[in-house]
């Protein structure tokens, strides 16, 4: 490791700032010496908020009907192959009322941007969770929406939204979205979702097409200056039915390194070990906790749909993916120095 890595590092970990130019001299600076020494800090860094604490969120995928049509994922519009599905308010409550027993406070309902589910029909779907428990968080994870849309549901009981950004670059953005999407409304919502109180989380993929250092350097400014609350990240994997489906996955190596920056930015950050690196490598949940992660995100959808909610080929949703594993879960954090916690796991700043 030469020294001006290292003096990033240092910096970093004292200032949580970088300059542009020094993200992208600090990744492009990464090798197996740098991340061991990021993901020590970083450690270092999260334990001194939350301990050893690992926090569990119960994800509901509500549906794979999506009126988009972005070109990396799996769901998009034009994905004739896709089994589609919808789930109803009571297999949606019925998926709550599991995971509440086996110990979840957190649910995180997700799905592609459904028509059906409209202001009232989502507003009704929060208040029924939130009335059957309230001492329960619900994060929300449906896209972009109105500002009015993103104000309903607050009211109703919404504690947080996801919503990765995907790129801080608008050329970049252009590359992975169809036309009719926009970098600047994709911006606007995210901007919405803090004014409004929302605890927010943003992201991107890691080794995406056509991503260069500069645009990682980018995200990385972004995260820092927005100040989410929390921040998805997971390494690209390509699907079948897109135009880049030929594309080699992204770095899982590369993933964890990324997460233990973003751990030294915003040491409060709740950072999940996403779905992405266990499906690319069997240990990659346990190496980006390692790396600065502190939150694990279990399936609790129904069995029934859990393959169709396909992003990217060959997704992980059963085995330990599944919320009814939680117990080996539990043994898998133990074994690497980790405790899973059962409550909302909110932010602290």
């Amino acid at each position: 490791m030469n020294d001006e890595v290292r003096s990033l590092i240092d910096r970093l970990c004292e200032n949580h700032t970088l300059a542009l130019a020094e993200y992208a001299r600090l990744l492009e600076g990464i090798t197996p010496d740098t991340a061991q020494l990021l993901a020590a800090r970083a450690d270092a860094a999260r334990r001194k908020i939350y301990g050893n604490r690992v926090y569990i969120r119960g994800l509901i995928e509500i549906s794979n009907i999506c009126k988009n049509d972005c070109l990396y994922c799996g769901i998009r519009r034009s994905n004739a192959s896709c089994d589609r599905y919808r789930l109803s308010k009571a297999e949606i409550l019925s998926a709550c009322e599991e995971g509440y027993a086996l110990g979840f406070r957190t649910f995180v309902l997700q799905g592609g941007e459904d028509g059906y589910f409209t202001d009232d029909v989502l507003q009704d779907i929060v208040r029924a969770i939130k009335q059957n428990h309230p001492d329960c968080a619900v994060t929300l994870s449906l896209g972009e929406r109105s500002r009015e849309s993103y104000a309903a549901l607050r009211g109703a009981g919404a504690d947080r939204y996801l919503l990765r950004h995907e790129t801080a670059n608008p050329a970049h953005y252009a590359r992975l979205h169809p036309r009719e999407m926009s970098f600047d409304h994709r911006m606007r919502c995210l901007r919405d979702l803090k004014e409004l109180g929302y605890q927010v989380g943003c992201g991107f993929m890691v080794g995406s097409p056509y991503q260069r250092v500069q645009d990682l350097a980018m995200d990385l400014k972004f995260i820092e200056e927005f100040r989410p609350e929390m921040v998805g990240i997971g390494p690209f994997i390509p699907h079948a039915a897109t135009c880049f489906a030929r594309e080699r996955a992204g770095s899982v190596e590369m993933t964890c390194a990324l997460l233990s920056i973003i751990r030294l930015i915003h040491p409060a950050a709740l950072l999940p070990a996403t779905t992405a690196l266990g499906t690319l490598d069997p240990h990659g949940r346990e190496k980006g906790i390692r790396a600065g992660a502190n939150v694990v995100m279990p399936n609790l959808s129904p069995h029934a749909v859990r393959n169709k909610y396909a992003l990217y080929d060959n997704k992980l949703s059963d085995g330990d993916e599944s919320a009814q594993s939680v117990e080996s879960l539990k043994q898998r954090m133990i074994s690497i120095g980790y405790e899973v916690v059962t409550d909302r796991g909110d932010y602290q700043e």
